[in-house]
């Protein structure tokens, strides 16, 4: 057996998209993924699909019998000779504990790298709008754990307390009184402004301020909960003037996007732009069809109804130039776009998003009797025998993919939904599976805004008795982002 390796890493403060390009790679190779509660969850979608998870979370941070534990799950997996991703939330090295498991890894004679991973002690001040320095107010700033060793052993406060720069405690919610005494008692001034930020870099993000001598009474008024970091400085006064991220059209939103895997990433990508958070969670899958072509050159037209089906064309398509002088006309913007990915031009593109429409637009660019190709999936409603008898020419359907509904446990879709504040449908497919998989349970959609794509997905959920709160104007995901900046 081939000797395996672990690569401790780092996954950032929250944010899905401060991962590092070498963790992204990892996250799609790794045979064994060993992860914390402190990551972004949506980063496990680019495990593969054989990958196997292995969630090793710790609500207590001080608890050393699941350190132990984690440590033997990578020594053992190392030793079945998987390539071992061990996911840990902020930086594996700043009070991540990720020397230890290092040297667990050292004690047996196996491989292993550290990935570093963008640390919260820097990253959330800067999402707070709090330079964690700054000229002209500090030269200096100083990163301290907010527990306790194992001896009892606590800061050396009379050394802090006359530090000039800017002080950070990471996880030390729990003992903020007795940090703010120690510092207090040991000169610094009770005026001295202090942070707390939670779940920072998250739509979860909310940050308390106020100085040394009132923020143990304000954070039991606002009731802050880890995690949680602590900042105490002249810094914070610049929050106010910097707090960039809260201003974000849609800070504070959960999206839940459902469409299927290879789409739902440019979705999410959006909505994170917009400071929102997209829990992703298909409801359809994409399978792309075996077929054979038949002579194109007998065709005067080929035309595309989606993006999908423009892909599934063109993976078994072996030579461009077997479309000749076909006319190419296409449905919408996406299936326009996946077409010059190709570097194929359409003819035409109706302005309405819609089939019958294109295959009527079709007829003048073709002549009475020619034969002309649908490119479609095995569920869209494409009437090629009403469109031969109707415009006179040969219309003939290939179904070059296949839309599987995904059927998810009920209690699954519920643990999302509690999390969610908008829910987005992008077809009635998806939507139709999504019913299925809450069994109906309108309840679960209360306070929920519900977002739908256009007016036929509308008119699918609309039909079993919910709501739609907003449609998009064009029939697109660049649509629905639009009308969700307006909210």
């Amino acid at each position: 057996m081939s000797k395996g390796i672990v690569y401790i890493a780092g996954a950032g403060c929250g944010d899905y998209d401060l991962m590092t390009v070498k963790l992204e790679k990892l996250l799609k190779t790794a045979d064994c993924i060993v992860y914390d509660r402190l990551i972004n969850e949506n980063m496990l979608n680019l495990a593969k699909k054989d990958a196997e998870l292995i969630y090793l979370g710790k609500e207590n941070t001080e608890g050393g019998l699941i350190q132990e534990a984690i440590n033997k799950v990578l020594v053992d997996k190392a030793k079945e000779g998987k390539k071992v991703l061990r996911l840990k939330g902020g930086h594996p090295f700043v009070f991540g504990r990720g020397g230890e498991e290092a040297l667990a890894l050292e004690d047996e004679d196996l491989d292993f790298e550290i990935v570093p991973g963008i640390t919260s002690s820097i990253s959330v001040p800067a999402y707070a709008g709090i330079p964690i320095s700054h000229r002209g107010i500090n030269t200096s700033f100083h990163i301290f754990t907010g527990h306790t060793k194992k001896d009892g052993d606590w800061i050396d406060f009379k050394t802090v307390a006359k530090l000039e720069g800017t002080l950070v405690f990471l996880m030390g919610v729990k003992n903020l009184p007795h940090i703010v005494q120690g510092l207090i008692e040991n000169g610094k001034s009770k005026e001295t402004p202090i942070a707390l930020i939670e779940s920072g870099s998250t739509t979860k993000q909310r940050t308390i301020t106020g100085v040394l001598d009132n923020i143990v009474k304000v954070s039991k008024e606002k009731n802050v909960v880890p995690p949680a970091i602590i900042v105490v400085g002249e810094v914070v006064n610049l929050r106010e003037k910097l707090k960039w991220f809260e201003k974000k059209k849609l800070f504070g939103k959960n999206v839940l996007v459902t469409r299927n895997v290879e789409q739902a990433v440019n979705f999410s990508e959006k909505i994170r732009e917009l400071g929102g958070e997209s829990f992703e969670l298909p409801f359809i899958d994409i399978v792309y069809r075996e077929f054979e072509f038949p002579d194109l050159s007998d065709y005067g037209a080929v035309l595309f109804n989606s993006a999908n089906a423009v892909r599934g064309f063109f993976r078994k398509l072996d030579d461009v130039r077997k479309l000749g002088n076909i006319k190419i006309g296409a449905v919408g913007v996406k299936t326009y776009e996946e077409l010059i990915k190709n570097r194929i031009v359409p003819n035409f593109m109706p302005k309405e998003y819609s089939g019958d429409v294109l295959a009527k637009e079709a007829v003048s660019y073709t002549e009475e009797g020619d034969k002309i190709f649908i490119v479609t999936s095995d569920i869209s409603p494409v009437q090629e025998n009403f469109y031969s008898q109707e415009y006179s020419r040969k219309f003939e359907k290939l179904v070059a993919y296949e839309t599987r509904k995904i059927k998810r446990e009920k209690q699954e879709v519920e643990r999302y939904l509690k999390e969610t504040d908008i829910v987005s449908f992008l077809s009635s497919s998806t939507f139709e599976a999504f019913w299925e998989s809450i069994e109906g349970d309108k309840s679960l959609l209360d306070g929920k805004m519900i977002v739908s794509i256009g007016p036929m997905t509308s008119k699918t959920i609309e039909e079993v008795g919910v709501n739609v709160d907003i449609e998009a104007r064009d029939y697109t995901v660049d649509g629905i982002i639009e009308v969700l900046k307006k909210l």
